[in-house]
């Protein structure tokens, strides 16, 4: 039985362990499991792989995604220009090749771990379809670890960005400093926050949504509540929403892909 799975901690819901099993049963795809393995601290990798031998997969949740990547064999190109990494495939192997490639070095296991971040195609395959060949500028709300992936994707794409965070940090800007201009001159308006996540529905990041117009995107990467007060009062306004629920199918759906691809990496 091949086994994939989720790590970080606390694991207290899932949406892949439920998405995972569904799509097993779904696709009488009877030789694998997912499992939810919570994992307080990142060193303690090591032991859950020779425990768990039949893994072949693993997605990387809070609060691993950054810190794992100094376990890995081998980080792919974007996942690195993130500096995070939410998904990694295992071969029972050694990691000989890996002592060439000089993308990260080999840590002494008799298996090969490769990190990708999924969440960047996820993002950018949901954001895609709004965007209508339109040229936008973005504001960014938070500086965490899920700003990393959207950050990358915008510079994948050539969308310049701002980000806007509640305490000072180099060039970003401050959330009690945005004015009118700033909205009317970013049309792209990107929550990374957990502000407004249930069950704390009634929150939302400080903006002053007055100024949002029918010519703006809202894009929410949290998908519970499916329409935060964030999208609500984007849409009271006119503007085009999305929540972050596609994301996270595609995202599950490319981890699927590279755990069961026979591409070999250098």
């Amino acid at each position: 039985m091949k086994q994939y799975g989720l790590i970080g901690f606390p694991l207290s819901h899932s949406f892949s362990k439920k998405y995972f099993t569904e799509k097993f049963e779904k696709e009488n795809i009877t030789d694998a499991e997912y499992q939810l393995y919570p994992l307080e601290h990142i060193k303690d990798l090591q032991d859950l792989l020779d425990v768990h031998p039949d893994l072949c997969g693993l997605n990387v949740t809070i609060p691993h995604k950054i810190n794992v990547i100094k376990y890995l064999d081998w980080v792919e190109h974007d996942a690195r220009a993130a500096g995070a990494v939410n998904c990694i495939r295992i071969h029972a192997e050694s990691p000989v090749l890996a002592a060439f490639s000089g993308e990260v070095g080999v840590n002494g296991h008799d298996f090969r771990l490769e990190g990708f971040n999924t969440d960047l195609y996820g993002f950018e395959m949901s954001l895609r379809p709004l965007l209508n060949n339109r040229e936008y500028d973005a504001l960014v709300l938070g500086d965490g670890g899920a700003a990393r992936a959207v950050k990358c994707v915008l510079e994948n794409l050539g969308i310049s960005y701002k980000v806007v965070t509640r305490t000072p940090n180099a060039d970003n800007l401050l959330f009690k400093d945005l004015k009118p201009h700033h909205i009317d001159q970013h049309k792209l308006i990107i929550n990374t926050t957990p502000l407004g996540t249930a069950p704390n529905i009634d929150e939302c990041p400080p903006i002053p949504y007055e100024y949002i117009t029918s010519d703006h995107i809202l894009y929410d990467l949290i998908y519970n509540p499916e329409k935060t007060l964030f999208l609500k009062k984007g849409e009271e306004q006119g503007a085009t929403i999305k929540n972050g629920y596609e994301m996270l199918i595609l995202q599950a759906e490319k981890s699927w892909e590279i755990w069961t691809s026979k591409e070999k990496h250098p």
